[in-house]
């Protein structure tokens, strides 16, 4: 039976919740606004499947992929619209146009973070773009599973202790199965970014009526949310910004830019990138260095300047790691262009591909204030740790220089 004694040995996958066969185990919000799973014990029959699906219980050996590549995808629209080089979306229309199914992630209708799946290739523009906030996988498990026993292709794109879920979900190998992860920071706090939202768009502020950091100028003048981009281009792939875009309720026509920030200057951003608002698993992943599992990782390639300057263009280029053959044979099917690098290429400018965030000292007094402001908490908080930040330099530089020796 699932037992969480220490929150940092559950990254909240729910395929205990889904592989339960008495459905007795449910996800419950804690204070810091991450899910964890709660067992009625009355009910429990301990058949122990909950604990061989968990990805932290089984994590497994790392491994090398077995090649990468610098990759882009050719249309230039799909790419401005993509966090990075837009590789996922041709992966994506590949299994559409065989009949196949599309898991990502996507907002609700509440702008939070749901795992989903689409059929359409109309479809899949919601999955286009990261979110920075952990996904609701709901019951997508099960629903692949059934596409997967029906024949149908399935793709199922998410974080790599996601995947490592799914793989322990299904408990078999399936031809008809193409997952795909990316190299992942860590999931910030759903509780946080909903928080974020509340205080920036849907509370004026008290003192004067209005809402900091929006073109929004009364009470009265409550936002209509259209579209949210945690990773706009339009000043340049390098230096990304948070755009938020809307119109006021009872508004008709053109939408407006309701909030647009560098990423280093906006309040939410600020704690995402300073690992302040991670899950507690985040900082000791147990899915880094390929135990995912996965056919293929993405992943923006920072550092393509120096490793092939002429194929940047500040436009997103995608770091594309193989780890099995059928994620050989889809890639080689696609029109793509791609130029074949050293894992070690990606691994210097990536080291999350192999490393867990470091818990900084104010994560625990950050939630510990949960009256105050998020913007209040990140000005106190949100301050780099100079030890981290010199050691993750060092761990630079010396991956580099045995790239170099190599």
């Amino acid at each position: 039976m699932i037992e969480i004694k220490d929150k940092k040995d559950c990254c909240g996958c729910s395929a205990c919740v889904q592989i339960c066969p008495k459905d007795c185990i449910r996800l419950a919000e804690d204070e810091e606004g991450f899910l964890y799973p709660h067992v009625d014990r009355n009910s429990c029959i301990g058949c122990g499947l909950c604990e061989k699906v968990c990805p932290v219980i089984n994590a497994g050996g790392s491994r090398e992929p077995l090649s990468c590549y610098a990759a882009k995808n050719r249309d230039e629209r799909i790419r401005m619209e993509s966090s990075s080089g837009g590789i996922f979306t041709l992966l994506a229309e590949n299994i559409v146009d065989e009949g196949g199914v599309v898991f990502g992630a996507r907002f609700d209708d509440k702008w939070e973070v749901v795992h989903d799946f689409s059929e359409t290739s109309a479809g899949l523009a919601a999955f286009r773009g990261s979110k920075y906030v952990q996904s609701r996988i709901g019951n997508t498990f099960r629903q692949a599973e059934s596409f997967l026993k029906e024949g149908r292709k399935v793709l199922f794109s998410g974080t790599p202790c996601q995947i490592k879920a799914l793989k322990l979900y299904l408990r078999k190998d399936y031809d008809n199965l193409l997952t795909v992860d990316f190299i992942c920071h860590g999931v910030p706090s759903p509780g946080v970014w909903r928080q974020y939202l509340d205080e920036t768009f849907r509370k004026p502020d008290r003192r004067d009526g209005r809402r900091k950091n929006t073109v929004l100028s009364s009470p009265e003048d409550i936002p209509v949310i259209t579209g949210i981009s945690f990773r706009d281009k339009q000043s340049g792939w390098k230096k990304y910004s948070f755009v938020v875009r809307g119109k006021s309720a009872g508004q008709t026509g053109k939408n407006t830019v309701l909030l647009s920030d560098m990423h280093q200057n906006n309040v939410y951003m600020k704690a995402f990138l300073s690992d302040l608002i991670l899950r507690p698993s985040c900082y000791d992943c147990r899915a880094k260095g390929g135990r995912s599992g996965s056919d293929i990782t993405i992943a923006d390639f920072w550092g393509i300047q120096n490793v092939l300057p002429e194929f940047d263009d500040d436009k997103g280029v995608n770091a594309v790691m193989i780890n099995s053959g059928n994620g050989e044979k889809i890639l080689s099917g696609l029109k793509v262009e791609s130029h074949s690098v050293l894992y070690t290429d990606v691994l210097q400018y990536n080291p999350s591909l192999e490393s867990s965030a470091k818990k900084t000292e104010n994560r625990d007094r950050f939630f510990s204030n949960k009256d105050k402001p998020v913007q209040a908490k990140v000005k106190r908080y949100c301050r780099k740790n100079i030890v981290i930040f010199f050691s993750g330099i060092i761990l630079k530089v010396s991956r580099l220089v045995k790239h170099i020796q190599k």
